[in-house]
């Protein structure tokens, strides 16, 4: 229900409650006055206070308690007048508003003390009665303080989960963002090469430029389609993680135009986290060596061991003279170290022998049965 509507029912509940109950209590005290015009005025102010205390709260709970001390001064029937200020100071307080409910409270006892005691023809002496009061009292601070905490602990939860949902958000852009890195950077720098090597041989021997240009469409489409996979996270109800695994490294070494091995090692389901990650470093393993190594023999080695995935690549070095000039962003070892530490993993890289290899060790989950 709406709040401003929820507040409205309640005054109107507690405007009536108290006018006609206030109008029987005066059977119970006959020697009290019965409700006039200006009694009933009186009570009526605490549920017009409910319903400005969104906007006013402090003066619509000092308006509530002046009221009720008034009605109480002029002689009329107790009871249920101390509703609106019974509801009035617990809102207050489950708000947050301690300080000021709590002086009220106070106040408030204080002048019911003084009048119950002093003021009023036949005083109610005795510790009890004043008890009763400061009970009364405490209990309605007490049930005000504990909606406060729930109130605040809502708030908080609602904070952390905000500030969680931020985090979890912010943690997918950086997944894409690497995905989109990873995907454009292999398939950009093989149609380099493989555009660089055509033109190479496209005057000398143009029947060889045709594997070439074949690698180049098929690396074109492939980085299209990847494109997609990775920004259909965007859109709503699309899978939120891409789609690049270890199942697709067959295709990914086919693409690659290269004289590539593949060699597996034991198999085992794996995280799709770690599918992910290994499937990203073959890649980039793939690029740097068509980039850095034309002609050369690479093998692709994947260990499937109790503990962890051993990813090895290594290539045997350049047979024939690089065909590119630029040296490339220098980003591909670091950003597979990335992917390997934040799986708790390592990734070693370098020279060995003629040619370069890359190892990487990935932690694995124990097998359940």
């Amino acid at each position: 229900m709406d709040p401003v509507r929820k507040t409205a029912y309640l005054a109107l509940v507690v405007a009536v409650f108290q006018v006609i109950a206030s109008h029987g209590a005066h059977a119970g005290q006959l020697e009290r006055l019965r409700v006039d015009s200006l009694g009933t005025v009186l009570l009526l102010v605490g549920p017009v206070a409910i319903l400005a205390t969104r906007r006013f709260p402090i003066t619509s709970l000092a308006a509530t308690l002046v009221a009720t001390c008034v009605f109480m001064a002029l002689g009329y029937p107790y009871g249920p007048v101390f509703l609106s200020p019974v509801i009035l100071l617990f809102k207050t307080l489950a708000e947050g508003r301690r300080k000021v409910a709590w002086i009220a409270s106070a106040i408030t006892a204080a002048y019911f003390l003084v009048y119950s005691t002093w003021l009023v023809d036949r005083p109610a002496a005795g510790a009890w009665h004043v008890l009763a009061i400061v009970a009364v009292m405490l209990l309605i601070l007490a049930a005000g303080e504990v909606a406060r905490f729930r109130r605040e602990g809502r708030a908080e939860h609602a904070r952390v989960a905000e500030e969680e949902s931020r985090r979890q958000a912010s943690e997918e852009r950086l997944t894409m963002a690497q995905e989109l890195h990873d995907v454009l950077a292999h398939n950009i720098s093989l149609i380099h090469v493989q555009a660089s090597t055509a033109l190479h041989l496209l005057d000398d021997d143009p029947s060889q430029a045709r594997p070439a240009l074949t690698t180049i469409k098929a690396a074109s489409k492939e980085v299209l389609g990847e494109l997609r996979s990775v920004l259909n996270v965007l859109r709503d109800g699309a899978p939120r993680s891409p789609t690049a695994g270890l199942d697709r490294v067959g295709e990914l070494i086919e693409r690659s135009g290269m004289d590539v091995s593949l060699r597996q090692v034991g198999s085992r389901p794996l995280p799709s986290q770690v599918e992910r990650a290994a499937y990203r470093i073959v890649q980039e393993s793939l690029t740097n060596a068509a980039r850095h190594a034309p002609g050369a023999k690479v093998n692709v080695r994947l260990e499937y061991l109790p503990a962890e995935l051993v990813i090895t690549v290594d290539d045997t070095g350049p047979t024939t003279p690089a065909v590119l000039s630029e040296e490339g962003s220098g980003n591909g070892i670091p950003g597979m170290r990335e992917r390997a530490s934040a799986l708790g993993g390592t990734l070693v890289a370098g020279p060995t022998g003629t040619g370069f290899q890359v190892e990487a060790r990935l932690p694995l989950p124990e097998e359940t049965e």
